[in-house]
């Protein structure tokens, strides 16, 4: 798509936004019966990659998943997911068996009847923040009231502007959310159709460098971890496969360590950005972390589910207490051996 038919295309959806702002941010998380997606058989494990995800591409790029997983006798199966929104619509539908998002979307899926656990940590990233332009007279959270704001319903981004609007005292309804995907939420930004940008990295690091956008709030405590989700119904019927994804994770996270380098080369070329907006991601992408979910994430959670209420996302308090209290499953990571993936990286390029 041209920048020109990009421009006109959001023209048309902004208008029908108003429209669509709830619908649109909720109905993968609550629509339909929870995994009921077309069956890729029982050999095959679908697995998500998403730029946002650093650790996937990495994993995707080095194959050291299909060779582990063939080695269990199944076949492996990528989908890409372009927010954790669209990660949340995939494993509620059954399309994907293993899926990536923010924490603060896993409560918010959870809390909404979607089926899943998270099985590992994959980072504690500041990959979201708000965003305007370089010449815009918005400083500060609370020139927001009043103005219109991109961002993506369902995901950390979203989430975080919840947070920093309450913080500053304004309601949400006092600020024009527009419900686009991470990328038209740049597009609209730089395009003049909105005054700010709940952004996400690696879009939001071009945005910085490329446009020279501004990041003007930035808050870390309001960033939640990155969880590696997996459907109940995976987890019973390949609890193997399971534990399989999760060593190939604890070892793709101790190898980036190891290996900066390479793994921002292959964020900048799985991701079609620039090498130098990479090191910025990566930057601000907190690999060394115990992986292990438990306590600490569910504590981080507990902060973001009353503002889920408020803001109509999750209907009461007492699906977010449910939710909380069954969201985790820490088997695998407790178990997770990255050494007995040495020698399927020996067996592949």
């Amino acid at each position: 798509m041209t920048a020109i038919t990009r421009a006109e295309a959001l023209k048309g959806l902004l208008a029908f936004s108003a429209l669509t702002t709830v619908l649109a941010g909720c109905a993968g998380e609550g629509a339909g019966t929870p995994g009921a997606g077309a069956a890729k058989g029982k050999d095959t494990v679908t697995v998500d990659y998403a730029t946002y995800n650093p650790l996937s591409l990495v994993i995707k790029k080095k194959g050291w998943l299909e060779k582990a997983l063939q080695e269990k006798g199944k076949k492996l199966e990528w989908v890409k997911s372009a927010g954790s929104n669209k990660a949340n619509e995939a494993l509620r539908s059954g399309n994907i068996d293993v899926g990536s998002t923010a924490g603060s979307a896993a409560l918010l899926a959870r809390a909404n009847g979607s089926p899943i656990k998270v099985i590992d940590l994959y980072s504690q990233p500041e990959w979201s923040a708000l965003v305007t332009t370089k010449n815009s007279n918005i400083h500060a959270v609370s020139d927001l009231k009043g103005k219109s704001v991109a961002v993506t319903k369902g995901t950390d981004p979203y989430f975080l502007l919840l947070q920093a609007l309450k913080q500053e005292g304004i309601a949400a309804k006092e600020v024009t959310i527009q419900n686009l995907q991470h990328a038209d939420g740049r597009t609209a930004l730089d395009n003049g159709q909105v005054n700010a940008w709940s952004g996400l990295d690696p879009i939001m690091a071009s945005a910085e460098i490329e446009s020279h956008d501004v990041l003007f709030y930035r808050n870390l405590d309001f960033n939640t971890y990155g969880f590696l989700n997996a459907t109940e119904q995976f987890l019973k019927d390949n609890p193997d496969a399971a534990q399989t994804i999760v060593n190939v994770y604890e070892y793709a996270r101790k190898w980036a360590l190891e290996n900066t380098a390479e793994a921002t080369q292959i964020l900048a070329d799985e991701s079609g950005i620039k090498l130098e907006t990479a090191k910025l991601v990566m930057e601000r992408t907190h690999l060394n972390i115990n992986p292990v979910p438990g306590d600490k994430q569910v504590q981080v959670l507990k902060g973001v589910g009353p503002i889920l209420v408020e803001s109509g996302d999750v209907p009461n308090q007492s699906d977010i207490d449910k939710a909380l209290s069954s969201i985790v499953d820490d088997t695998y990571a407790k178990k997770a051996d990255s050494a007995a993936i040495e020698n399927v990286k020996k067996t592949v390029s």
